[in-house]
């Protein structure tokens, strides 16, 4: 068969020999022969045209729904992990294969008992199992204690859901993280919206802590958090899926090949930033996060930790706070980067509690923040740490 060329020049006709020739039409660009239009209108349909179905790949059904671990760390808040595996119940439903670990940082109280009795009562042996640990070594030691054996075993889980004991699921939940981790090969980790039982939303996704978003925080002024807007580390809570650089630990689903790439949670970490080095180490190895307002989970902020309760008074900051942010700090700004971050938070508050006791405003930071500060960043015992 004859190829039809429409850039090669002998299938140009002369435009001279045309001027004159029946069925010739004129246009702005010269005569054209109305059967060579329809030839080349019927080749680029033929063109266009795509192949017959029978050649096409057809598109291949998922031979298996992903296998999901779902870690629930529970330390002497038996009554919240059992509501939040009661949400859990419905959500697994539609997930053969997954499961839910539950592991005790040694509570010392009767969680233990109550919780086994309750899975093995609803008949949720099937998809659920309690793991007591020999002691209370923090949050990542809780969560690594269930991850580390599935992801060494055979048939292990493609993703790890961490999930905080003071949470409730919201139906579809679940569905909308690993659906959009599927969408989106390129991204390791996402989470939720965290809200309130009303459905107000909580502030879920961050930037990484730096050393102006540290004066931002500490001198709370409105006019510093616009001209550092780019840095502040809680911004208002998106309504659309967003790129973000970590979400917090109480709902954040993630890639198996995320802890393959970077390892487990770092159990140097008692509590508190050990997820924002962990994002931060994903995204350093080349996998994003993201935030997901379609997963929706209440929040029953601070009630498994009673640090950061916004319906309790504000109780002094424990040290493992203060100690937790300093290694943070250390491992991603090295040493010069953490002390002119102590030192701008520290000025910044200072500032802060000079005008709020002008003003005569209330204070609703937590009791002996800037003296417990300054006692774990810069007094002494410091280099023993």
């Amino acid at each position: 068969m004859q190829r039809l060329s429409l850039n090669s020049k002998r299938n140009r006709p002369d435009p001279a020999s045309l001027r004159d020739r029946p069925g010739t039409l004129r246009g702005r660009g010269g005569p054209f022969d109305r059967d060579v239009i329809l030839k080349v209108s019927r080749r680029l349909m033929d063109l266009a045209t795509p192949f017959p179905s029978s050649t096409a790949e057809p598109a291949r059904p998922r031979e298996a729904p992903p296998k999901v671990l779902v870690v629930v760390v529970n330390y002497r808040t038996a009554d919240l992990t059992i509501d939040c595996l009661r949400s859990l119940a419905a959500e697994l439903s539609d997930w053969p294969g997954s499961r839910v670990v539950v592991t005790d940082n040694d509570s010392g109280d009767d969680s233990a008992s109550r919780i086994a009795e309750v899975i093995r009562a609803e008949g949720w042996a099937d998809w659920a199992e309690f793991r007591p640990l020999e002691r209370n070594g923090g949050f990542a030691y809780g969560n690594n204690a269930a991850i580390r054996p599935a992801l060494e075993g055979a048939g292990g889980p493609d993703f790890v859901w961490l999930l905080n004991p003071d949470t409730v699921v919201r139906p579809g939940a679940l569905d909308a993280l690993v659906r959009f981790l599927e969408r989106e090969p390129g991204v390791g980790l996402v989470g939720s919206r965290l809200e309130d039982p009303d459905g107000t939303p909580q502030r879920s996704a961050f930037r990484f802590p730096t050393v102006l978003g540290e004066l931002e925080g500490g001198l709370q002024l409105g006019l510093a958090s616009r001209l550092l807007s780019r840095w502040v580390v809680a911004p208002p809570a998106s309504d659309v899926a967003c790129p973000t650089d970590w979400v917090a630990g109480a709902s954040l689903l993630v890639r198996r090949e995320v802890f393959e790439a970077v390892g487990l949670l770092d159990e140097s970490f008692f509590m508190y930033f050990e997820e924002v080095d962990f994002c931060r180490r994903a995204a350093d190895a080349g996998w994003p996060c993201w935030y997901e307002p379609a997963s929706r989970v209440v929040h029953l902020v601070g009630q498994s930790s009673g640090v950061t309760d916004p319906r309790r008074p504000k109780k002094r900051r424990p040290r493992y706070w203060f100690d937790s942010r300093r290694r943070y700090f250390l491992a991603h700004h090295g040493r010069m980067g953490t002390v002119l971050a102590d030192l701008v938070w520290t000025a910044g508050f200072a500032s802060y509690r000079v005008r709020q006791r002008l003003q005569r405003k209330p204070d609703n930071s937590p009791e002996r923040l800037l003296g417990d500060f300054v006692l774990y960043n810069f007094g002494p015992g410091l280099n023993q740490r």
